[in-house]
């Protein structure tokens, strides 16, 4: 391990010592750790050190992939430093220095643009609303089978993952189901190329989102990248920055936003709607072929609104709006239910997951972008594969697109 490497390691340590959560995972020296939380030092002091280890970074010479890398985690860290210390930073500022790309939001149209597609998709009969609901009733996956399904599919999404993406050898998961959390799934990587995925059954979990809720964490996601980064650039190159995974960091964009992108490049159409047809028949639910494909374009169509949780934040944090304003844009314009609205508020109003949101839709659509952009599905594939093993930045892909 390199110097930089280590004392960016402690810098990442030192953070998760003032905002819990922060150090999403840590698989390097465990004396390293011990260091950490020896030295308690103040906010203050590990915005300062970021700012002198970034100066460091930039003059010594490193590959300049692992250069930029380690640039913009820096430009993160010292901002998360800064306002953990009590410095105001405005939200949009914080949000576009912590992830290396500027919050975006939805076009107004886009809303209307859903409504009107909807309209056109969904039974007739009742309010969009109205036929939304009737929709999740329909496929929402009785409780006591939600264990068996995700068991069934985890396998299958590892078969069809293994056709073009390959796993590193010894790498292992394991899924369980978890309540009270913020968040609807979470990947744990505990090292040695091991995750642990929790599904959270606060909301009832539907059959139309299982599979892009799997693939999301597992394969092509964020099990497959944290394994291939500790394999490819921990083990392999001893880039030892890579052991401490933080959050609210560019690396965190990247992360989201090739799981977001990883699913569409795995499951074709007809592959999705096969599977959708297997789970309604592991858990009860009857799925005709043709409600399957129907339920497809329903899904793309939502797909679109993917970023109006980080339109909820900005009017939350940066437009002056009340919690009960944004509630109603969430159910009225972004067609929430109230326990989804309720669900996202409390997301977007926790201390660590407050700009959070804008790395799902984000990251999904420069990514997108950027894999599209390499041509045929065999090449977009290739430079997804990219993604799970190399040190990426929002900020340089947003100018290979410029440039190409």
């Amino acid at each position: 391990m390199d110097e930089i490497a280590r004392d960016y390691i402690l810098l990442g340590l030192g953070l998760g010592e003032h905002q819990e959560g922060i150090v999403d995972a840590y698989y390097g020296p465990p004396e390293l750790r011990e260091q950490a939380t020896a030295r308690q030092t103040s906010p203050d002091k590990l915005a300062a050190e970021a700012s002198a280890l970034r100066a460091r970074v930039n003059a010594d010479g490193l590959e300049e992939q692992r250069r930029r890398w380690l640039d913009r985690q820096l430009i993160g860290l010292e901002t998360l430093a800064r306002r953990i210390g009590g410095e105001e930073i405005s939200y949009t500022d914080e949000v576009e220095r912590c992830f290396d790309a500027a919050p975006e939001p939805a076009p107004p149209e886009a809303y209307s643009k859903l409504r009107r597609e909807l309209d056109d998709l969904l039974p007739h009969g009742g309010t969009i609303h109205e036929r939304l609901e009737a929709r999740d009733a329909h496929l929402t996956v009785a409780p006591d089978h939600v264990a068996g399904v995700v068991d069934w599919l985890v396998p299958e999404i590892r078969a069809l993952s293994a056709e073009f993406f390959p796993a590193p050898e010894g790498e292992s998961l394991s899924v369980s189901l978890v309540t009270n959390e913020p968040w609807s799934a979470y990947n744990w990587y505990d090292g040695d190329l091991s995750s642990r995925i929790e599904v959270n059954t606060d909301l009832p979990i539907r059959a139309h989102a299982l599979v892009g809720l799997l693939t999301h964490e597992t394969f092509p996601g964020h099990h497959l990248e944290h394994a291939w980064k500790e394999q490819r650039l921990f083990r392999e190159r001893g880039l030892a920055e890579v052991s401490v995974q933080l959050i609210n960091t560019p690396e965190a964009y990247i992360s989201e936003g090739l799981a977001e992108v990883g699913g569409s490049l795995l499951v074709s159409p007809e592959r999705w709607q096969a599977l959708l047809v297997s789970i309604g028949e592991h858990a009860g639910i009857a799925i005709s072929a043709a409600h399957a494909e129907r339920e497809w374009r329903v899904n793309q169509a939502l797909r679109a609104l993917r970023g109006s949780g980080g339109d909820a934040a900005l009017q939350l944090h940066a437009g002056g709006k009340s919690r009960d304003e944004v509630r109603r844009f969430l159910v009225d314009d972004a067609l929430r239910s109230p326990e989804q609205a309720e669900k996202t508020l409390e997301f977007i109003s926790h201390p660590l997951w407050r700009t959070y949101v804008f790395c799902y839709a984000g990251g999904q659509e420069l990514l997108g972008r950027w894999c599209a952009a390499a041509g045929d599905p065999p090449v977009q594939r290739e430079r997804f594969f990219r993604l799970l093993t190399e040190q990426l930045t929002p900020s340089g892909i947003a100018e290979d697109l410029a440039t190409a």
